[in-house]
């Protein structure tokens, strides 16, 4: 039997140096491009002799063609970033790559959480604006995610829909990604951001992942609400503000063209916090219904308190190291494999299996 990661990686390797199969047959000794080409779908075996030889003419790691703990030429990434350098972004994304190969590794389509069939919007870059907040506020119906919807979010993403949540550290420059793999689809977020951008952002990459066959993102997009100018960019801030703030539930906070101007402040900072988003969004999100004026003023709101700001989710998720402790308890991943590909301490590790409520394994 074939080792599929074997073709996908050999495709990869030649793209990436821009070569063709015939290049790759020189170099193997093979007579033509068409062996070259099976072994890229998968229908002939590579010989490990070939593997040496590719492995020692590029220069790569032993383990390249075969280490199921990396992603290479798969998944397709969407990041949100604001002036960050392209090589700190392709360094962080092999490295995130590790940690969603690690989970598709040690889990099967059972263990992942959601349906098995990939769900998505009726939308495409010729709907409209309402249409794709009216698919957020249905969200938040259909889904049951209370008064507050920020704080189920995650739970949503992960039970009803399939799609990994991951909570990880990142750059300040980095806000998070979206990621679709053939298996499996994810989100990572930044965690040491404020949990009214935090939460837009997951909102945001939610909609990317519920309309990637319509409206594949852009590999790179500008973070900050209010500063991206496509079309696909905009519907998803639609849909990320009405799945966040829904009509129904602003309209419990009052008329706010009837407040004052220090009323309408502490209004904005009071229903802001409430639904963990940011006044920013808020004030959009009140223009967007017309429960404000275009022209009204972007107010000087107090900001919120140290401990609103400063409270962070717990590293990765519950979902996520489950499969991993799983693995190290069965013998599929070392504690040492797995504290090197996560890039934390072994303490570390035990202490965030305690928080997130799994046994850690006794090698940990």
């Amino acid at each position: 039997m074939t080792n599929p990661l074997i073709g996908i990686r050999l495709k990869a390797l030649r793209e990436s140096r821009d070569l063709n199969q015939d290049d790759i047959a020189e170099l193997l000794g093979i007579r033509d491009r068409q062996t070259v080409s099976a072994l890229e779908k998968g229908d002939r075996r590579a010989k490990p002799n070939e593997l040496a030889a590719l492995i020692d003419h590029f220069g790569l790691d032993d383990d390249y063609f075969t280490d199921p703990f990396r992603l290479v030429g798969e998944g397709q990434f969407s990041w949100r970033q604001s002036g960050c350098a392209p090589a700190a972004l392709n360094t962080y994304r092999d490295r995130a790559g590790k940690w969603l190969a690690l989970y598709r590794a040690l889990s099967s389509a059972e263990d992942r959480p959601g349906p098995r069939e990939r769900l998505s919007l009726r939308l495409s870059e010729h709907s409209t604006y309402e249409m794709a907040a009216g698919e957020g506020e249905r969200l938040t119906i259909t889904c049951n995610m209370g008064e507050v919807p920020a704080r189920e979010l995650p739970r949503v993403m992960e039970q009803d829909f399939g799609i990994l949540v991951l909570m990880v550290d990142m750059d300040d420059q980095m806000s998070g990604a979206a990621c679709r793999l053939p298996e499996m689809d994810a989100v990572l977020v930044n965690r040491r951001e404020n949990p009214g951008r935090r939460n837009f952002d997951l909102a945001h990459e939610f909609f990317h992942l519920l309309t990637w066959d319509t409206m594949p993102p852009k590999p790179v997009e500008e973070a900050g609400e209010r500063s991206r100018s496509s079309r696909t960019e905009k519907l998803a801030d639609n849909f990320a503000a009405a799945l966040l703030m829904p009509r129904r539930l602003l309209e419990k906070f009052g008329q706010w063209v009837h407040f004052g101007v220090a009323e309408r402040a502490a209004r904005m900072r009071q229903v802001a916090d409430h639904f963990q988003v940011s006044v920013t969004a808020l004030h959009w999100r009140l223009v967007f219904l017309g429960f404000l004026t275009k022209n009204a003023e972007m107010l000087d709101v107090p900001t919120p308190s140290p401990k609103y700001l400063q409270d962070r989710p717990l590293a990765f998720s519950r979902t996520f190291l489950s499969v991993v402790a799983r693995g190290i308890e069965t013998g599929r991943l070392s504690a040492a494999r797995a504290v090197k590909l996560l890039g934390i301490s072994r303490e570390i590790l035990r202490d965030l299996l305690i928080a997130h409520g799994v046994p850690a394994p006794v090698t940990v």
